[in-house]
């Protein structure tokens, strides 16, 4: 008995034994439930849904039934897992604010946008399947696809539905597997067919020509789609990446009008929060807020105004910022192929893929319908003979008990066509029988040329493909819901708050300790510091202004000015409220309006122009602004106005150059261009900038000297240094060799 046993044992090690189970899980899980196959966009449970209803004669035409009814059939045959899954599976294919084409009609409660799950239990929904579903069973019984057994080998159900149309597109689909996620969002139909019908016929074109045909996603909900074109053409490219969506809103004379969100947003949660700022006094400019949402306005959401001069732009780009009235969803193409693979693709490649099963599938229904006619068309002829010699043929069958192997032998009809015949009922009989068989055979002959013709020629059942396409994008077809902003401003958290706008003055010393004082009166040379630190800049703004710094690494910070310490000590150090790398120290700091332009520079040569906006940052490590070589540090910002027309640099080899400013390039981040050429003579050493300023068309330079000097250089003097960018500068006088800083003089 023992001997028995071992003969049937297997060892393995458990490393080998959990590896082997959990890849099958994995493989279960990616193939059987978690992901949509590229040819009807269904999981396995929604398939069995869809399947299951039509075999209960739940179509569109039909009446409505329990969907406690459909649950159990799905269960019981097709689907044995639990009901509540099944059921949120149905009432997912049933909303209409969660489907942008539902697959499911449905009467009760089925859930609200406002709250998806708060649906009604099956014993009291009634269901049937929508009108759009039929596009997917319609060729269900015509050869089109392969049938499995279910998992207890009773039944047999579809491996796919035979879909018309690209319906993982049209509807999308999430999920998540082992290893893998999707997250495919719902385009419009119309779009996607005319899409469809441009690739047949520009097999080589390229995806931005395609993307003019499908832009973007089309979501059932009318807020706004804030993506460029740039990055949705890079999602479409790369099968992944992230697009964003934007409540619209309506003004009226003291009041703003919410009345589209994001998909998937809830209203209630984001009047609470709104309310939660109101209560914190971060919003001063809502006075209440209203949920004014009916049948006839599924969403409208009141906000109050204090006046009607309130800056309503500014507000909404502050909600957007801080409430899910803007909401970011990501894309990952992940389904599986024709080869039954799951893999992440283009929308080039979902399309070309699905037109390909589309065409096979087509194929496998006229082989199918070929098939069908061939045989009736055999049929007929054998009746056509027993028509023709029907006395011989009533003779053969009172007189013999065996008539069928005579007829065959007698008529050389074949073994279907003998039974035919003798299936022929009396009152066939009559002569008007024979004209319809020929006129049958006549019928059949047609169909089957014409079948024929589809099934040997490419290019006629391209045609038929693009003939449906077009018939059912003119029968379910529809506008898009989900509108494309062409011009979209960036949502900002503004500081709207009750801080006031007075005058203050931001210094900052030489070991990065800030303060800051009232006023635009104050001398920072003649304010306390602690021992061994020193004055290094300071900057004028107002209380409710941000401050950024630039350390010497070339990385930005910024804060609020109100959070700053005043300046009645010694300040606090910035590492406490930044975290900048070890041994870095801060270069300099400015205070400006969003779009103000800003030059910025390193002591290597190298500087460009960008805005303040682009200082700023909430991340406390701070966020790269200049790359800088090795062994160079950034030197302080320079805030430009409109009137800046030179830029003046000087070396520490004594050299100054002055060239026109607008040689500079803009840019966001980077190294920036050269500004002066770095290079001594012998081209073995390098110098650095020692100093850089800007400086109006006709405004004087004031210089000062490490020995507490002050020079004056006047325009004049100042085109002796004039030339152009990335040149070598000239050779300033030995009073000017050591240079404490420049400033304009005013």
């Amino acid at each position: 008995m023992q001997q028995l046993a071992t003969d049937f044992t297997e060892e393995k090690s458990i490393i080998e034994f959990a590896e082997h189970a959990y890849l099958n899980y994995s493989m279960y899980v990616i193939l059987d439930r978690a992901l949509p196959h590229i040819g009807d966009g269904l999981k396995p449970v929604q398939r069995r849904i869809i399947y299951a209803m039509s075999e209960l004669g739940l179509k569109s035409t039909a009446k409505f039934k329990k969907s406690a009814r459909t649950v159990g059939d799905v269960l019981g045959k097709f689907h044995p897992h639990g009901d509540s899954a099944c059921y949120e599976a149905m009432i997912l294919m049933a909303q209409p604010f969660s489907y942008r084409y539902p697959l499911i009609s449905g009467q009760g409660n089925w859930g609200s946008q406002d709250d998806p799950k708060s649906f009604a239990a099956m014993r009291y929904t009634e269901s049937k399947l929508s009108t759009y579903a039929n596009i997917l069973l319609e060729e269900l019984q015509q050869g089109t696809t392969d049938w499995i057994a279910n998992f207890d080998g009773t039944l047999q159900e579809p491996k796919l539905l035979p879909a018309k149309i690209p319906n993982i597109l049209l509807n999308g689909t999430t999920g998540i597997a082992v290893g893998f996620s999707t997250d495919i969002p719902p385009h419009n139909l119309k779009e996607v067919i005319n899409g469809l019908v441009f690739l047949l016929d520009n097999p080589k074109c390229t995806i931005k020509e395609l993307c003019k045909y499908i832009p973007a996603p089309d979501l059932p909900t009318k807020a706004q789609i804030i993506t460029s074109k740039q990055d949705m053409l890079a999602i479409y490219i790369s099968g992944k990446g992230s697009f964003r969506m934007r409540a619209t809103y309506t003004t009226g004379k003291d009041s703003i009008i919410i009345n589209a969100l994001p998909y998937q947003a809830s209203g209630s949660k984001i009047i609470e929060q709104i309310a939660k700022q109101l209560q914190s006094k971060k919003i001063i400019d809502i006075t209440d807020i209203c949920d004014e949402s009916d049948h006839q306005n599924p969403i409208r959401i009141s906000l109050k105004l204090r006046s009607n001069k309130v800056d309503i732009t500014a507000l909404m780009l502050h909600l957007f910022a801080s409430t899910d009235l803007e909401k970011s969803y990501r894309v990952n193409m992940n389904l599986i192929g024709v080869d039954g693979n799951p893999q992440l693709k283009s929308l080039m490649s979902i399309l070309t893929e699905w037109l390909s099963w589309r065409k096979q599938t087509l194929k496998n229904k006229f082989s199918y319908q070929l098939n069908k006619l061939t045989e009736k068309l055999h049929l007929l002829e054998g009746m056509l003979i027993a028509y023709l010699n029907i006395d011989k043929l009533i003779d053969i069958i009172r007189n013999y008990d065996e008539p069928k192997p005579i007829i065959i032998k007698k008529f050389k009809l074949s073994e279907q066509q003998a039974e035919a015949v003798l299936n022929i009922k009396l009152r066939s009989l009559a002569k008007l029988e024979e004209e319809k068989i020929k006129s049958q055979q006549q019928e059949c002959s047609k169909e089957i040329k014409a079948i024929s013709l589809l099934l040997n020629s490419d290019r006629r059942l391209t045609t038929y493909i693009k003939k449906e396409l077009t018939a059912i994008a003119k029968e379910y077809g529809d506008s898009r819901q989900s509108t494309i902003a062409t011009k979209v401003t960036a949502a900002t958290s503004l500081n709207i708050t009750t801080t006031s706008d007075e005058a203050i003055s931001v210094v900052l010393s030489d070991r990065g300790w800030i303060r800051c004082a009232k006023g635009h009166d104050i001398d920072p040379l003649k304010m306390s510091y602690k021992s061994g630190d020193g004055f290094l800049a300071m900057a004028q703004g107002k209380n409710n202004q941000t401050v950024a710094f630039l350390d010497t690494s070339g990385r930005s910070y910024s804060t609020p000015i109100h959070l700053l310490p005043s300046a009645r000590g010694n300040g606090e150090p910035l590492s406490g409220k930044f975290k900048p790398e070890s041994g870095v120290g801060f270069s300099g700091m400015c205070i400006a309006d969003n779009q103000s332009r800003i030059l910025i520079t390193s002591n290597a040569g190298y500087g460009f122009i960008t805005t303040f906006e682009n200082m700023l940052t909430k991340n406390k490590a701070g966020k790269t602004l200049i790359n800088v070589l090795e062994n160079a540090v950034a030197l302080p910002p320079i805030v430009l106005s409109d009137a800046s027309y030179w830029v003046v640099v000087v070396t520490t080899s004594a050299r100054m150059l002055v060239f026109p400013i607008n040689e500079i390039a803009e840019s966001n981040k980077g190294r920036g261009c050269k500004l002066i050429h770095t290079i001594t003579k012998d081209k073995s050493k390098l110098c650095l900038i020692s100093y850089a300023t800007v400086l109006e068309k006709n405004q004087p330079l004031l210089v000062h000297t490490q020995t507490n000097k002050k020079v004056k250089l006047s325009v004049k003097d100042l085109q002796h240094y004039v030339g152009s960018r990335n040149a070598l500068g000239f050779k300033t006088p030995r009073s000017l060799h050591k240079i404490r800083s420049l400033h304009p003089f005013v």
